[in-house]
């Protein structure tokens, strides 16, 4: 098949992109016990990418994580076979964890996927919520902090200039060496993926760096200060245009009761066997349930209940972009699919009409 490539990267003119992440996970199905080969998951998730493509979502981001239960140790590898059967939809990592990588090995694996995908490439990096790749790549687990904020400015650099001179304490140096390819891209974005660090997002703010902000658990509104705090620390750095992502778990189902019914049973066993790991204590029905009411954190449900949490959120945040991991363990590929043509058929369309009219014309927000 022949494919025209338009002569610039793919833009983005929308007031507020919707999208989607995995991190490919490969547990059983919870109900069945049965479980699919590497291969055909991988087969499974670009086909879920061709179809958010299809119905109209903005961006699509694979995590990283080097664990027998995900088999996406490599995102830009995944990534760049997506571009090739994709037309529109943005390619991100969520996340690349950055300071287990090379930064060089990071810019051009993204850069070369800007070229394949023609200007839809994004790095999303971060410490990443697992620690397994540290000591795969020989790295020092109290150097936790150190190692991202030093390869984050090895990264920037990269980013800004064709030829580099760098130094730092746990990469050797560059001198004066050019890193290549050069993505389509001018400049290829890069976002800092943040939990609930005051720390991390305000050096983001003081960057002048978009932030996608995990929110996973609790009340969203709970996170309105740390928001607030990111914009204060670009703003006294000169920074006004920041954007904000808000990375959440959901599903969709024709019916909010269905939605509930096929996500929990990965959910409370994915979560939970992290829980186990972590010291946490078990998610229950009762403590999901709760989550996924207008005030909890997860998208689950029906799409105008789902259409309706967006905007809620919008109003709290004023985010530019939603990306919702689809699934927490492993659900259905049928149900996921039918879960994705929901999101990009009747949740965009309403959110985004909501929300240009409301940056058309803003209006006060109640107290």
């Amino acid at each position: 098949m022949e494919v025209q490539l338009s002569p610039q990267p793919a833009a983005r003119s929308r007031a507020f992109e919707l999208g989607i992440y995995s991190f490919v996970e490969l547990t059983p199905d919870p109900l069945t016990g049965a479980s699919v080969n590497p291969a055909q998951r991988v087969h499974n998730l670009l086909e879920t990418i061709e179809l958010a493509d299809q119905v109209g979502l903005d961006v699509f981001g694979i995590g990283e994580h080097h664990r027998l239960d995900f088999v996406s140790s490599s995102p830009a590898t995944i990534l760049a076979a997506a571009a090739a059967r994709t037309k529109r939809i943005r390619l991100t990592s969520a996340v690349t964890v950055l300071s287990s990588d090379d930064p060089v090995r990071v810019f051009q694996d993204f850069a070369t996927l800007d070229l394949l995908s023609n200007g839809r490439a994004e790095i999303m990096a971060g410490r990443g919520s697992f620690i397994e790749s540290f000591p795969l790549f020989g790295y020092d687990l109290k150097d936790y902090d150190n190692l991202f904020s030093e390869k984050l400015d090895l990264l920037l650099s990269l980013r800004a200039s064709e030829r580099v001179t760098w130094s730092g304490v746990h990469r050797p140096p560059l001198r004066d060496l050019g890193v290549y390819p050069r993505p389509v891209q001018q400049s290829l974005p890069v976002w800092i993926a943040v939990g609930g660090t005051p720390e991390s997002i305000a050096r983001a703010g003081r960057l002048g760096l978009p932030v996608a902000l995990a929110i996973i658990g609790g009340a969203p509104e709970h996170f309105v200060p740390l928001v607030e705090h990111y914009r204060e620390a670009g703003r006294r750095a000169g920074h006004t245009q920041l954007s904000l992502s808000i990375n959440s778990h959901g599903f969709l189902a024709d019916n909010s009761q269905q939605a509930a019914d096929d996500y929990f049973p990965s959910y409370a066993l994915m979560m939970n066997r992290i829980g186990r790991e972590r010291g946490w204590g078990n998610i229950g029905r009762q403590q999901f349930e709760a989550s996924r009411r207008l005030r909890g954190a997860d998208f689950v449900g029906a799409p105008e209940e789902i259409s309706a949490k967006i905007l809620f959120q919008h109003e709290l945040f004023g985010h530019q972009r939603l990306l919702l991991q689809l699934g927490v363990g492993t659900i259905a590929h049928a149900k996921v699919m039918r879960a994705i043509e929901l999101l990009g058929t009747q949740v965009a369309p309403v959110v985004r009409e909501e929300i240009q009219r409301r940056t058309a014309a803003p209006t006060a927000i109640p107290g």
